[in-house]
């Protein structure tokens, strides 16, 4: 077992819209739609419909370009955050059962297993307990926002030779030879190259997995137990200092993702409405 083991554990919609007066927030209300709407047509024609991040690279900085990044990737997370919440639902119904005493099945078992080998979790027959706690944890979904600011922060907006060459647009690192793309400033003696995927939605879901399994994520599944346990929805804001292992600029990193989603909050506020 990880020390994710630890007892004590780790146990959005934001609306945009208001009720609006007066004819300058109808005017503001009706500009913020157009920007969405050229940015979601950008979308559909400027990138390629496998996913890939290459076209990003000619776009300029600006408001709708923003908006255009968060659009196209917008939909490959709320698909994979689907497929997670799909299977944390079976996960507490079978945790339910087996808290009552109801037992599991050979069916759930099985399914058991394979779902603790995908989350990095050693699985024990006998003793089932501590890994159902584990996975309660770790099964769970990551908030829209958070994820798309990541990977703003970490590709440069998409700009990055590794989101146009290989789909990553978190910054994920893999160590078997031919893996992924060699870093042209790797220190002399590192192996670890970094990953490439074959779609964004690859990407998305690797990233993902990642929080959801790695040591050094606990503090942010630990944050997110915390909500969950409060009645709470899991919420961007309160999971940021959980990914103070994300970079090795640790705080500077941390404080930079608080920022970009401040500063960017109305523009994903806008893609969330538009969805």
């Amino acid at each position: 077992m990880t020390n994710d083991s630890d007892p004590n554990g780790d146990r959005h919609r934001v609306t945009l819209l208001t009720r609006l007066s007066g004819s300058n927030d109808r005017k503001r209300l009706l500009a913020a739609a157009a920007v969405v709407a050229v940015c979601t047509v950008a979308a559909l024609f400027l990138w390629p419909r496998a996913g890939a991040t290459a076209r990003f690279q000619r776009l300029r900085r600006c408001r709708r370009d923003e908006a255009a990044f968060f659009s196209h990737l917008a939909p490959a997370i709320r698909a994979e955050n689907r497929r997670v919440l799909d299977q944390r639902q079976r996960l507490l119904e079978i945790v339910e059962d087996f808290e009552t005493g109801a037992g599991i099945g050979w069916l759930d078992r099985r399914w058991l297993k394979n779902l603790a080998e995908e989350y990095a979790l050693e699985w024990d027959e006998q003793d089932l307990q501590p890994t159902l706690e584990l996975l309660r944890r770790r099964v769970d979904m990551v908030p829209l926002p958070l994820a798309l600011v990541q990977a703003a922060t970490e590709s440069g907006w998409g700009r990055s030779r590794f989101a146009a060459e290989g789909n990553n647009l978190f910054g994920q690192w893999c160590y078997t030879r031919g893996c992924g793309l060699t870093p042209a400033n790797r220190r002399k003696g590192a192996q670890h190259e970094v990953a490439a995927f074959d779609s964004v939605r690859d990407a998305v879901a690797s990233y993902l997995r990642n929080l959801n399994a790695h040591d050094a994520y606990l503090p942010l599944r630990r944050l997110r137990q915390q909500q969950r346990e409060a009645g709470q929805i899991p919420r961007a804001e309160a999971l940021i200092d959980g990914l103070i292992r994300y970079s090795e600029r640790r705080e500077e990193n941390v404080e930079e993702i608080r920022t970009v989603l401040r500063t960017n909050r109305p523009i994903i506020e806008e893609v969330i409405e538009s969805a």
